[in-house]
């Protein structure tokens, strides 16, 4: 009640969300948008407005004097879907109540009284996908485009909130393909969590987050998500110094994927020659090289866009950079490089900079070790706060320690090492 006398929305929402009200529910009936909804939600913008007050009043059906208003219109006009008269529906009085609500125009209230209305009937209709599922299923996809130069822990915010909201439509009975979309769009978002987490440095919440994932693409019955998840869950052991059991991930991911030339076959690939070639094992990782290059060259192109859930040419050219850079082909990595950065957008702040990390790491396997150490220094200096950590920190880290200790009282190292121990 303290809440709605003092107009707290964000707390309001919140014990709506608990109460197993979606937020795009919310946005629905109180006609707002769903981002904003989501920032009051989150505390990040209050209401003010003497509108928007009343939108939410007639949306959420709170009495006026909850909230320090008149009463509102819909007050009279609740029996459009609570009142029986003996059991069954009066058209008449529906019809009157309804015109009454209307006659103001497309207030809120009157929005609510048709929300009210449809969903009478919407309920008695055989079971289709609810809103809330193509809602997450849009914004599992525009999550699958990273960062766009937004702080990763911002997008770690934004994923999680919208990946709590399936477990009301996960906790209801839903028709078997209904269900399975739901597993796979909670296989997609705890999968794209957890890479942000492990890119943040994460590692334990990273393969928590895998292995939900993981049970998710299970039931969903899609083995490409299934084989997705693998392969992304290989590149925690492998950027954090196992190898081996990143290959293992990856020779899983490959089983799942298939002959077929799927984005997840064509990564699994990529990471596995990646692995191999971290582990010493240079005829495997050629091998696995030149089935990821024949998997992209037959990968349909509904499946190369630049996204985390397909594979592009430029995320090949990321992983053949890392690969051939362990390798020490430093020819053929550095035409990676050039062209992974010509095709990544200025807002690909880490790629860029993990790119920038192996030019370097070609460097210093050619011989100009102090060359290598400017350049990390360079890329690392040139981050924005909040980069300088997790895989980026460690990349760089791989490279200080690879370099042989009778060279460490030179300068260029030792900047190096200074600017890893900030």
């Amino acid at each position: 009640m303290r809440a709605l006398r003092e107009r707290d929305f964000t707390t309001v929402f919140a014990l709506a969300h608990d109460a197993g009200i979606s937020y795009n529910r919310i946005a629905e009936a109180c006609a707002l948008k769903s981002e904003r909804v989501s920032q009051i939600a989150r505390g990040t913008t209050a209401v003010t407005a003497l509108a928007i007050v009343e939108r939410i009043a007639g949306g959420l059906r709170i009495p006026g004097a909850l909230l320090g208003l008149a009463a509102q219109p819909w007050e009279d006009t609740a029996v459009l879907s609570t009142e029986p008269d003996h059991g069954e529906d009066d058209p008449m009085k529906r019809r009157n109540l309804l015109r009454g609500a209307l006659a103001a125009g497309l207030t809120a209230p009157a929005l609510a009284a048709l929300t009210a209305a449809r969903t009478d009937v919407d309920q008695t209709l055989s079971p289709d996908a609810p809103q809330d599922l193509a809602d997450l299923e849009a914004a599992a996809e525009s999550y699958g485009y990273g960062y766009h130069g937004q702080q990763p822990t911002k997008v770690l915010a934004d994923l999680v909130t919208d990946f709590t909201t399936l477990r009301p439509l996960l906790t209801l009975p839903q028709p078997a393909p209904i269900r399975a979309r739901l597993c796979r769009t909670a296989g997609q978002m705890a999968g794209m969590t957890a890479i942000v987490l492990h890119d943040l440095g994460s590692r334990r919440e990273s393969r928590a987050w895998f292995a939900t994932a993981s049970r998710a693409a299970a039931e969903s019955g899609d083995d490409q998500l299934r084989a997705w998840v693998l392969a992304r869950e290989a590149m925690v052991p492998l950027n954090y110094g196992a190898p081996r059991a990143a290959a293992e991930l990856a020779d899983r991911a490959r089983q799942a994927a298939g002959t077929r030339p799927t984005a997840a076959a064509t990564l699994a690939a990529a990471v596995g020659a990646r692995a191999y070639a971290l582990n010493h094992q240079s005829e495997q990782a050629r091998a696995a090289l030149a089935a990821a290059d024949a998997l992209m060259g037959r990968l349909p192109e509904g499946e190369r866009s630049d996204t985390w859930l397909t594979y592009s040419e430029q995320k090949h050219h990321v992983h053949l950079s890392h690969a051939l850079t362990t390798l020490g082909d430093s020819r053929r990595a550095r035409e990676s490089q050039q062209r992974a950065l010509e095709l990544s957008a200025p807002t690909s702040t880490m790629t860029r900079t993990l790119l920038n990390i192996d030019g370097a790491a070609c460097s210093h396997h050619d011989g100009d070790s102090e060359d290598a150490c400017r350049r990390t220094v360079a890329a690392l200096t040139g981050l924005p706060d909040g980069y300088r950590t997790g895989l980026v920190r460690r990349r760089a880290l791989d490279l200080y320690e690879s370099i042989p200790a009778h060279h460490h009282r030179e300068h260029a190292v030792r900047e190096l090492r200074d600017v890893l121990a900030a």
